[in-house]
C-alpha cells in the first residue's frame, strides 16, 4: 500500500492571559500559547485493493477488436445494473491510460508497476490529474469486442470490485494491438479515479493567518517578559513612570488577548475544514 506523505498541522489553542487594570502588578501571565498536533491533513490514498492482478486471457478471437468508446459504455452499464452512477471519462486519465498501454508495449511486461517503479499514481502525477483515489484494471487478450472485455473483468473480483466502486467518479481508458512477447494481442486499461476537487476545499490563507498570528503572538509575549522586567525593577515611589510602565504593559495585553481570540475563532474554522477534508478521503 502507497500512501502519499501527510501533513501535519500546528493547531494553536491559546489560553487566556491576565490582563491588569490598575497598577497592582501581577507576578504572572497564565498560558500564553500552546502548540498541538491534534489535526493531521491526510494524503491521497492509492491503496493495494485498487490494483488487482492483471487479467491475462487465452481468448482468441478471429476479428477481436476493442474501442473505448465501447468500454466505457459497456462498464458504464455494469455500473448502471448495480445502481451506481455513471463513470465520466476523463481526459487527464485518457493520457494516464494510454500511457500504460504505450509502455507495457515497449518494455514488454504486464504489471501495475513498471520495471522502473511506476505505478498508477505516477502516471496521474505526471498527466497532473490531482486526485483522491486512483485504480487501474489490466486486460490482455483478443477479445471478441468490448462487451467480452467488460465481462472478462465482471468475472474476475478484483476488477469486478474496481468497475463496480462507488468511489470512483472518473475513469480513463485506453486500448490497442500490438506485439506482446512474439504475440499479436490487444492490451487494455482503465485508470480510475476521484478528483482531489471532490473534497471540501481547505482555504490556504486561514493557514497563513494562523501561522501570522502565532508569530506576533510570540512577539507580543517577548515584549510583555521585558516590561515585566522593567516594572519591577522601577521604583514604586516614582508613581509617574511605574503607572506609565503598567498602563503600557495592560494596553499590550489587552491586545494579546483580542489576538488570540481572534486567533482561536480562525483555528476553529480551520480545523473544520481540515476535518471535513479528512472525512471526505475517508469514505
Amino acid at each position: 500500500m502507497k500512501f502519499i506523505k501527510a501533513f501535519t498541522l500546528l493547531i494553536i489553542l491559546a489560553g487566556a492571559v491576565a490582563f491588569m487594570a490598575s497598577p497592582a502588578l501581577r507576578s504572572e501571565v497564565n498560558g500564553l500559547l500552546h502548540l498541538s498536533r491534534e489535526s493531521q491533513l491526510l494524503g491521497r490514498l492509492e491503496e493495494s485493493h485498487l490494483l488487482p492482478p492483471p487479467l491475462p486471457s487465452a481468448i482468441d478471437a478471429r476479428n477481436a477488436f476493442l474501442t473505448q468508446t465501447g468500454t466505457l459504455e459497456w462498464t458504464n452499464y455494469q455500473r448502471k445494473q448495480d445502481g451506481l452512477q455513471k463513470l465520466k471519462l476523463n481526459p487527464l486519465l485518457n493520457q494516464a491510460a494510454q500511457l500504460k498501454l504505450s509502455d507495457m508495449f515497449k518494455q514488454q511486461y504486464f504489471e501495475h508497476e513498471s520495471p522502473s517503479g511506476v505505478g498508477p499514481s505516477d502516471l496521474a502525477d505526471e498527466v497532473g490529474y490531482a486526485y483522491v483515489i486512483v485504480g487501474e484494471n489490466l486486460a490482455l487478450g483478443n477479445f471478441e469486442n468490448d462487451q467480452a472485455l467488460v465481462e472478462a473483468w465482471m468475472n474476475s473480483p478484483g476488477h469486478r470490485e474496481n468497475i463496480l466502486n462507488d468511489r470512483y467518479e472518473e475513469i480513463g481508458i485506453a486500448v490497442g494491438k500490438g506485439l506482446y512477447e512474439g504475440r499479436e494481442v490487444w492490451l487494455a486499461v482503465q485508470s480510475f479515479g476521484t478528483p482531489l476537487s471532490s473534497c471540501p476545499s481547505i482555504d490556504e490563507a486561514l493557514k497563513t493567518n494562523l501561522d501570522n498570528n502565532q508569530t506576533e503572538i510570540t512577539a507580543l509575549q517577548a515584549q510583555l517578559a521585558v516590561l515585566k522586567a522593567e516594572i519591577e525593577s522601577t521604583n514604586k515611589s516614582d508613581s509617574e513612570k511605574y503607572n506609565a510602565k503598567v498602563k503600557e504593559y495592560n494596553n499590550l495585553v489587552e491586545k494579546l488577548n483580542s489576538l488570540i481570540n481572534v486567533t482561536k475563532e480562525i483555528t476553529q474554522q480551520y480545523n473544520s475544514q481540515v476535518n471535513s477534508f479528512n472525512a471526505c478521503l475517508k469514505q
